[in-house]
């Protein structure tokens, strides 16, 4: 009984003290120790300048690196790969003699001793009677025949390595909306190899507004052209055919082509071979002789010649023609046939175009003059005093000929420090020439020595 005593005061106590808790109200904050966290406000027009500035900054930092790029890559590459650069294509300059004379087709297989020859006069029955005995004794058969035959059916096989077909793709729609191409074929020959392409001379008029261009070789293998350049005298063209895209197989059959000489005098009445397409086929092949040579084209600033054969071909003939040594001595070009042989084959001979061909496969501008000239006639230097030099036929119209005041029957006799004496020394210095050089022509009008300074242009 004592003992309960104190705990019911101790519990008194903490119910006296959990109640004073209970009615203890903490005092009020004051203002200044309030705190309120807000966002900060969007600066709007910051924002953007800094976007706009970041965007530029990465899209000059792309064109720096592209550019960068584009300037050092080809660098590296050429030192890490050399690549070679490629030749300058040159022909030989001619020979007096590169045809077969008669004398060359005897062959001396032993040298007999010298007999001196009596000389006898003969009347013409006794002459008639030996000839009649030696006809006698020459037998000539179908077999002799064939024999020929064969000899230049092979002559014309081996020759027709440096023979190619050249064909042009055009797609077009017609009227349902369907794509369809069209092709046109001409034949060419390989005239160089610069050591990074093949080049190929073939007519031009195959080739306008080609999407594409396709070369077939003599085994069939086909491969993409580029056109390199055209000539709007004679309307050629030389293409380019990348040695990386040709297959060894196709590089030990084809060869390029010998171009031999169409000036010589033996050749009128020679036998010639057409080859490439003088049937207006592929593949065609034609045997007949040189009926003449050495007509003069009348075209701006070049002096082309033709050759006319008694072959018998289409209007549409490409190819070229071939002599017996297997050489190039013409490009076919029937453009410049009368309408009397309007069938009968017609080149361009070779020697006037190797210049011309040259230019085209170094891709190189030709200088323009602008007139059409011919050689002084020696009659009408010595009766009428007038000066060796290139008479001027006719000058084109705007021109730097005509700009510089040439005029119609003046006479180039120099040009700065060369002098002029046939119309194919004025077509030397302008080959050797570039266009916009400035150059001293001295002409002679009407007895007057006159100097001209001559801007030339480009074809």
């Amino acid at each position: 009984m004592p003992m309960a005593e104190p705990d019911r005061e101790q519990s008194g106590m903490s119910q006296d003290t959990a109640k004073e808790q209970a009615e203890y109200t903490p005092p009020v904050q004051p203002d200044f120790l309030r705190e309120k966290i807000k966002q900060k406000p969007v600066n709007k027009k910051k924002l953007i300048r800094r976007t706009v500035i970041t965007v530029v900054m990465a899209v000059v930092f792309g064109l720096v690196a592209c550019f960068t790029f584009l300037v050092l890559e080809p660098v590296i590459s050429n030192r890490l790969y050399p690549e070679e650069e490629a030749e300058e294509v040159r022909f030989p300059e001619e020979t007096v003699t590169e045809e077969m004379k008669p004398e060359d087709m005897l062959v001396e297989e032993e040298k007999e001793p010298v007999v001196e020859v009596v000389e006898a006069e003969l009347g013409d029955e006794q002459i008639d009677k030996i000839m009649s005995q030696l006809l006698s004794q020459v037998k000539f058969g179908l077999e002799d025949y064939q024999l020929l035959y064969e000899e230049m059916a092979e002559l014309a096989r081996t020759a027709g390595r440096c023979v190619v077909t050249v064909t042009s793709v055009v797609s077009d729609v017609d009227w349902f909306n369907d794509i369809y191409q069209n092709e046109k074929s001409a034949s060419g020959i390989i005239v160089a190899n610069n050591g990074k392409s093949i080049l190929i001379l073939v007519s031009a008029g195959t080739l306008g507004g080609a999407d594409s261009i396709i070369v077939t070789f003599c085994d069939q293998a086909k491969v993409n052209a580029e056109l390199v350049q055209k000539d709007t005298a004679t309307g050629l063209a030389i293409l380019s055919v990348p040695l990386v895209s040709i297959d060894e197989e196709t590089m030990d059959v084809i060869d390029i082509a010998d171009l031999g000489s169409s000036n010589n005098s033996s050749l009128l009445g020679a036998p010639v071979m057409a080859l490439g397409s003088p049937m207006g086929t592929s593949g065609s092949v034609c045997y007949g002789m040189v009926t003449s040579v050495g007509t003069v084209i009348d075209q701006v600033d070049s002096a082309y010649k033709t050759i006319a054969t008694d072959i018998y071909g289409s209007r549409n003939a490409t190819g070229v023609l071939v002599n017996m040594k297997g050489m190039v001595i013409g490009i076919i070009d029937n453009v410049n046939t009368s309408n009397d042989m309007g069938n009968l084959l017609t080149a361009y001979g070779i020697s006037e175009l190797k210049r011309t061909i040259e230019k085209m496969s170094n891709d190189k501008e030709r200088a323009y003059l602008g007139i059409h000239g011919a050689d002084v006639p020696k009659e009408a230097s010595e009766e009428l005093q007038i000066p060796e030099g290139t008479y001027v036929k006719e000058i084109e119209m705007d021109s730097p000929a005509m700009a510089a005041g040439i005029q119609s029957g003046d006479v180039i006799i120099r040009v700065n420090e060369t002098p002029i004496t046939f119309y194919n020394d004025l077509l030397t210095v302008l080959y050797n020439a570039r266009p916009e050089d400035t150059m001293t022509f001295v002409l002679m009008r009407q007895g007057h020595e006159i100097s001209l300074e001559v801007t030339l242009g480009s074809r």
